[in-house]
Formats: structure tokens, sequence, C-alpha cells
């Protein structure tokens, strides 16, 4: 590569420092390769920013996540924070990240690899070769449209207000994405919202129908109410290949179908912004689950959804799609090998601790390599 490329770290709470340590260690396997090299510098955010500098994300850390090629990010917010006040929770340092890059598509993966078949609460029969890509809006919607709050009425009643509201550009910049990707998949995408009862959902369905006629014909649409979809993903998942739908929405599907693969700590996810002049799209990498302070600090994590985020890492904002690979194959190796962290553990399968599952995929590394 011409240049290192630069990566700020931002391990967060709870699990976040240790599965990020074994992130670290891959990044080192693959700088000893001189294949791919990185810069990496690490960060505060979430409680830790909080015990440190009062705030969830320092304006200084912000600064450094606008200026480098990609974050990686561990977990953030535990109990000992959970008394703050609404707006230096430790979450707000992640939306901060979230709407400052301007990181509006969230891909989030459900991928159900064959060891792991049986962790699922669905039959092996539903599950088995489940590969699904849910793009979720993750800058609009409800959780950001104005006015919001909660207000006092002359009845002496209490009235809170939320505003769903999307835009023509806001639409059809997530819908492109969601449509290349399935070119790069199954060539299939379901557009998910609920035109029946919003406005916002007419205008979805709309746009992105009129997108997809003027520059996607070669991809096959379907439209799907959310509610639906949520009842499909549970009884036949197989059928879908790219969903795009909106922030709310998303949010609630995308844990629906994170659950179909068996665990939480398996699935990584992708936040993406435009892609600027300079051809470098801001982006942000993380696990799908929480900071399980319950066990942080006792070598139990999964690290494995932190490492699948970071190939994700290599695939979307690198392009090293062959790198990539490299570490999913690695992982499905050490899987099928029967190796298991606690909270994937099976009949059988030999459990290992989080810098035990990093030996194990290093290893397999080696032996990909070789």
């Amino acid at each position: 590569m011409a240049s290192n490329k630069k990566l700020l770290v931002l391990p967060g709470d709870g699990i976040g420092p240790e599965v990020m340590r074994e992130v670290r260690r891959v990044v080192d396997w693959f700088d000893k390769r001189q294949a791919v090299r990185f810069d990496l510098e690490e960060d505060l955010v979430g409680g830790a920013a909080i015990d440190a500098h009062g705030v969830p994300l320092a304006d200084a850390t912000m600064e450094k996540a606008m200026n480098v090629d990609a974050v990686l990010l561990g977990a953030v917010g535990g109990p000992q924070w959970d008394n703050l006040d609404f707006n230096i929770k430790p979450e707000r340092g992640l939306l901060r990240l979230r709407k400052e890059m301007e990181l509006f598509a969230n891909l989030r993966p459900a991928l159900c690899f064959d060891a792991l078949v049986d962790a699922s609460t669905l039959k092996p029969e539903i599950v088995s070769g489940l590969d699904i890509m849910i793009v979720r809006e993750l800058t609009g919607g409800v959780y950001f449209g104005e006015p919001r709050g909660i207000e006092e009425l002359p009845s002496g009643e209490r009235r809170g207000i939320n505003t769903q509201v999307y835009t023509t550009s806001e639409i059809k910049r997530v819908a492109a994405v969601a449509f290349d990707l399935a070119r790069k998949r199954d060539n299939r995408v379901c557009s998910v919202e609920k035109a029946n009862v919003m406005e916002s959902g007419v205008l979805w369905r709309d746009e992105v129908t009129k997108l997809h006629d003027a520059e996607f014909k070669d991809v096959e649409l379907s439209h799907m109410y959310a509610d639906n979809c949520s009842m499909q993903l549970v009884r036949a998942p197989k059928q879908f290949d790219v969903i795009v739908t909106d922030n709310l929405f998303g949010d609630m599907l995308s844990d629906t179908a994170a659950m179909l693969t068996g665990s939480l700590g398996m699935l990584p996810s992708a936040s993406l912004g435009d892609i600027d002049e300079t051809g470098r799209r801001k982006a942000m990498y993380e696990p799908v689950h929480g900071s399980a302070p319950d066990i942080a600090g006792e070598d139990k994590a999964n690290p494995l959804a932190t490492l699948l985020s970071f190939a994700m890492m290599l695939r979307y904002s690198f392009d090293l799609g062959e790198d990539a690979d490299l570490i999913e194959t690695a992982v499905k190796n050490v899987l099928n090998e029967g190796k298991r962290t606690g909270d994937i553990v099976a009949p059988g399968a030999t459990m290992v601790s989080t810098t035990g599952m990093g030996d194990a995929v290093l290893s397999a590394l080696d032996h990909l390599a070789a």
C-alpha cells in the first residue's frame, strides 16, 4: 500500500478494552506480514471519557475522528454512569460520533456460521446458511427529528413528542448504499417501511423506487411493511439478501436478525458516511454487543464481533477484500475446531478466554498465510 492507513481506536468501557486488545494483536500480525500497515492512535469515549474529561467525547477526540481513515470502537456504558444527566451519558459520545461524522448508513450483517447453527433459538434448517445484510439509516428519522421533548398540558397531563421526518436526499443516499451492496451479493434489495399508515413511509417507498428505476434497474427490488418484515425474519429469514430501512425500524429489525445467529457476541457492524472529493469515506466500525460490565476485566468476553468489525473495515474502508476474507475464514476455522467463549459454549466444545480466542485466531491466520 502507498501509505499507512490512520485508525482511531476507541476501546470505551466494560469489555471494550479487552476485545480491542485482540484486534490490536491482529493488526500487529498484518503489520509483520507488511501487506497491510496501519498507524493506530487510541483515545477515550463513553464512561472512560466522562471520568477523564467530564464529557462522553472530548472535542479533541472528535477532531481526531474527523481526520482519520476509519474509527474502531469497542463499547460504551455501565451502571456507574446510569444516573448521569441524559445529555452526558456514555451513549451520547457514540451518538455524537455518528452525527458529526455524518455516518448515515449502518451495515448490520446477520451471518450464521455453520458451527453455531445450534446456538440459535430457531430450527437449524431455518438459519443454516443465513447471510443477510441490514442497511439502517442512522442520522435521521424519529431519533433526531424536531420538534421533540416532553411538555405539560393545561389538563395537568404530560405529553412526549418525537417527530418522524425524512427528506428525499436522506432516503436516496442510504438506498444507494443498499443497492451497491446488493450488486456485490445476491443482487436483491427489500425496502422496508410503513407506507400504509405513515406519510414518511410513503415518501420512503416512492424515493427508493425512483432511485431504483433511474440507476439500479439490474437489482431486484421488493417492498415490505416493517411489521411483516419482523415476522418474516423469524419465519423464513433466508428469503432476504439486503434489507434497507429507516432508523427506528432498522434499530429493531437488526436486533431481531442478530438473535437468529445465536449470539450478539458474534456480530459486527459498520457505519458509513458519504465519499468525499478525495475518495475517502468517513466510517466507524463496532461490535453489536454492549459493554457487558458483569464480566469486564475477567478475560471472558467474546472478541470475535470486534475482530469481524475490523474485517468489515478492511473490506469497506480500504477495499481489502482478500484480507477481510482471511480474518473471516480464520474465525470460521476456529469455530469449526470447537473453540468457544462462554457466550457461545456448547456441549463438546472447548471453552477459551478472550485471550485464548485471540490466540486461536492468530494461529489460524498463520496457517492460512503459510
